[in-house]
């Protein structure tokens, strides 16, 4: 079938608004949204604020009498005169050393940057679609890189039992904001990789998101095989053959897609594991464009490699056997002389074998200078899960740090808090949005401005709520009397909670219903009522998720609380801005350490909702009395079903005690005075510290800054500084079976007062290595046991004699600064930079 498009053919007067939507910057701009909503909001809101199927529906005659409306085309200069600024505006490759062609790499599964873009799943794609955002209001120069699926991820019904049910329809690729790609000529851009049954084929998309090109690749095409066409029809759809399909084309056909348009990737950025095949045909896109070898390579590749790590359970990582892997390998093999058990080496575990399962973490991990877990409690869980590929490293010292995610305040900030805002802080202040004199401004605020505001976005929410149930009902067949009822569900003014993610166990959406005669005596109330929304999807194959949800719906939405507690079908981008808009508590009871950060509770907290979770994810650097409420005190249990026991219950204290009086604390001017200061502090702490600018300034100054320094550095000179390190490493993994330390010998045994001097020696035997090779280190802290130290410190120790024969004699001097109970050990390790002082194995103990 062959096929044509008609688009409309609008008034030059107003033909911006077709350049406009064309780039997803609208989306994040309140005057932008606003432009296209007063057109006609009943279809704005019909065609699910897709700007490109909304002018198609817009009739001529409308348009034409657009085109001559001075209100209309005033607003229209108005958003058109901050486009062109924004479009005007460079990336600022000065601050990277970046030529025209260099950019930073961003690499993801998936991208949810708007809900008429159906590319995402969740979380993870929330994150990546607001990373995108920051970048381009920071003039950072980034290229995203992941796959367009033309069925994306599921919509979700519920059957008449409760049962998820899942539905793929095709997205039109015509109503998207996409073009295709082009090369340098204007070429439309396509890649091949060799796949198990053959060349797989993919054409190249492009999305422009502010000032970020997305780059998406998209196997639908009609000359090849469908098993081929079918990589890229679902997010996380099918087996493992097909999981592995996907993942070898956003890795490896990623990166050609960015060479075969010319853009040069100083510095990748890979965002979870699902890319981490990108480092492989990096390696070999160096080797052939440098005319270095595979050693040096990698010294390049690693060093200007990020990997960000969403994931706190090992389980949660995908794994491949050797023998799926390797016709995927093989080609690389003939065509870069790379050899087959190399390369899977790279992604397996030391000692495993060659028949050891291909891990994609340990695939990122083992390519990546900088690995960063996505919170301060999930960087000490990554560190601890994965020390083991550190043999000998102390767990605290284990190279995985944290940047702690943030939200894109201005994609999820509501337009009555917004305007209000704007009104206090000025119209720039979404551009720095953590500038700490935000604080004293939000302090400013009215208490009636923003409670009226905060009414607003409630009183949205249940409109919404009600039409979206009627919808649900409806299509089940729902009778006239029923229909007639939910009219009247949920309460305006009702103290409202919301709880809505991933149904995933661990994030225990059955916890509020624990005790549910405790339940029902809280929500059954007359003078202090409260209403809870449900809404979230489960992952298809997971029928324990599927079960939580059945159980809900069942339970407790169809019990005699039926008006006061729903679930939501459907959950995606737009329903979502409406909880975290307009509910009064946000509740998260994720199963501590399970939750990596979790950034929900972030986008509810900038609107002035007050969280109310468990100490787990991002709220353990969050949570203070003057901002929400915490389920707990960080406890981690053994035992489920007793910790669900105890922290239902200390949930249920919460609100009876705290959380309703504190709502319906009402003085003579009929606002809940404590509750809405709750609120500002809630906002100046999520605001502040929560937002993507400050996460992605993180990522920039801590991570992308240095990888470019020494990409550069590396490979200037013909590689000379690459070629050095290379043969550094060889050289240490060469000798260091051949070196040794003794235990190490004080002068006395003690005990030692506070303010003296602890003298230590150690006998040091260091084979073919130079003492300028490696530091010998005191490491030394608080005792906890034989095997460990309560919190540790190192201090290198310095040659005292040359004993001969490459031995010698290191000493050092430790103050005794605080009484207790001490415990001290002697090691080597390399000298040189992170990557070297790193590098697995290189640690000897004496």
């Amino acid at each position: 079938m062959q096929t044509f498009q008609v688009f409309p053919n609008i008034p030059k007067e107003i033909f911006f608004l077709e350049v406009l939507s064309r780039n997803i910057w609208w989306s994040w701009q309140t005057d932008a949204v606003a432009l296209f909503h007063r057109i006609n909001p009943q279809l704005w809101k019909k065609v699910r604020h897709n700007p490109i199927t909304f002018l198609t529906r817009i009739p001529q005659k409308e348009l034409e009498v657009l085109a001559v409306d001075r209100g209309f085309l005033s607003h229209m200069n108005r958003v058109k005169e901050q486009f062109e600024a924004i479009a005007k505006s460079p990336a600022d490759k000065d601050f990277f050393s970046f030529q025209e062609n260099e950019s930073i790499a961003y690499f993801s599964m998936e991208f949810g940057i708007h809900e008429s873009i159906p590319i995402f799943s969740g979380g993870l794609g929330i994150l990546s679609g607001d990373h995108l955002k920051a970048a381009s209001d920071l003039s950072i120069p980034l290229t995203g890189v992941g796959l367009l699926y033309r069925q994306g991820y599921f919509r979700q019904f519920l059957d008449q039992n409760g049962w998820q049910q899942e539905e793929y329809p095709e997205t039109d690729f015509f109503h998207l904001p996409v073009t295709r790609a082009r090369d340098e000529k204007g070429n439309e851009v396509r890649i091949s990789i060799h796949g198990p049954d053959g060349d797989i084929h993919a054409a190249v998309w492009q999305i422009i998101v502010g000032s970020i090109t997305l780059l998406l690749l998209d196997t639908d095409l009609p000359e090849i095989s469908s098993k081929v066409r079918n990589i890229t029809a679902r997010l996380y759809g099918g087996g493992q053959n097909m999981r592995l399909a996907q993942e070898v084309l956003l890795g490896i056909g990623g990166m050609r897609a960015l060479y075969a348009m010319g853009i040069e990737p100083s510095v990748c950025h890979l965002n979870e594991g699902h890319a981490a095949f990108s480092s492989i045909e990096r390696v070999i896109q160096i080797m052939s464009r440098q005319k270095i070898d595979l050693e040096t390579a990698l010294e390049v590749i690693e060093r200007s490699t990020i990997f960000t790590t969403h994931t706190p359970v090992a389980a949660g990582y995908d794994e491949f056997s050797p023998e799926m892997v390797k016709p995927y390998l093989y080609p690389l093999e003939k065509s870069a002389g790379l050899k087959i058990d190399e390369m899977l080496s790279w992604g397996q575990f030391k000692d495993s074998g060659e028949h050891g399962p291909f891990s994609m973490f340990i695939l990122g991990l083992r390519m990546s200078h900088d690995c960063n877990g996505v919170s301060k409690l999930h960087g000490q869980i990554s560190r601890r899960m994965w020390s083991n590929v550190w043999p000998g490293l102390p767990q605290d010292e284990v190279p995985i740090t944290h940047i702690t995610n943030g939200v894109h305040i201005t994609s999820w900030l509501s337009m009555e808090i917004s305007l209000l805002l704007r009104n206090y802080l000025g119209p720039n202040w979404c551009e720095h949005p953590h500038d700490s004199r935000i604080k004293s401004s939000i302090d400013s605020i009215f208490d009636e401005e923003l409670w009226r505001a905060h009414e607003m976005n409630r009183s949205a929410l249940i409109s919404f709520c009600i039409e979206k149930i009627k919808q649900q009902y409806q299509r089940r067949n729902a009778s006239k009397a029923k229909m007639k009822e939910l009219e009247t569900m949920l309460d305006p003014n009702a103290l409202t909670v919301g709880f809505a993610r991933r149904f995933a166990t661990y994030k225990r959406a059955n916890l509020i219903g624990y005790d549910f005669e405790r339940l029902k005596k809280i929500m059954s109330s007359k003078d202090y009522p409260i209403q809870l929304i449900f809404a979230g999807k489960a992952h298809p194959k997971d029928n324990e998720g599927k079960l939580l949800i059945q159980n809900i719906v069942n339970h407790v939405c169809n019990s005699e609380l039926r008006n006061k507690i729903i679930f939501l079908e459907d959950y995606d981008i737009n329903t979502a801005r409406y909880l975290v808009r307009g509910v009064d508590v946000w509740l998260n009871t994720p199963r501590r350490p399970m939750e990596a950060c979790g950034t929900s509770g972030m986008k509810a907290a900038i609107n002035g909702v007050i969280n109310v979770s468990t100490l787990d994810g991002w709220w353990c650097e969050g949570y203070s009395p003057e901002c929400g409420w915490n389920i707990g005190n960080g406890e981690e249990y053994n035992d489920h079903d007793y910790q669900d026991s105890m922290e239902s219950q200390a949930m249920y204290n919460l609100f009876e005690n705290e959380v309703i009086p504190c709502f319906y604390e009402r003085k003579s001017s009929g606002m809940p005075s404590r509750w809405i200061k709750m609120m500002k502090e809630s906002m100046k702490m999520s605001i502040h510290n929560f937002c993507s600018h400050r996460m992605v300034n993180d990522y920039k100054t801590q991570f992308y800054k240095p990888a470019a320094i020494r990409y550069k550095k590396l490979l200037d000179n013909g590689a000379k500084e690459a070629k050095i390190k290379a043969a550094q490493r060889s050289r240490l993994y060469e000798n260091w079976d051949k070196i040794s330390i003794e235990k190490p010998f004080r002068e006395k045994d003690g005990p030692y007062r506070v303010g003296e001097s602890l003298h230590i020696s150690a006998r040091v035997f260091l084979g073919d290595l130079n003492p300028d090779e490696v530091r010998v280190q005191l490491y030394y802290g608080i005792w906890q046991s034989m095997d460990s130290l309560q919190s540790s410190n190192t201090k290198d120790m310095a040659i005292q004699d040359d004993l001969g024969k490459s031995e010698y004699l290191y000493i050092c001097n430790i103050k005794c600064m605080n009484a207790g109970r001490y415990g001290f050990k002697a090691r080597i390790t390399p000298n040189g930079d992170k990557w070297i002082r790193y590098a697995p194995g290189l640690i000897t103990w004496a």
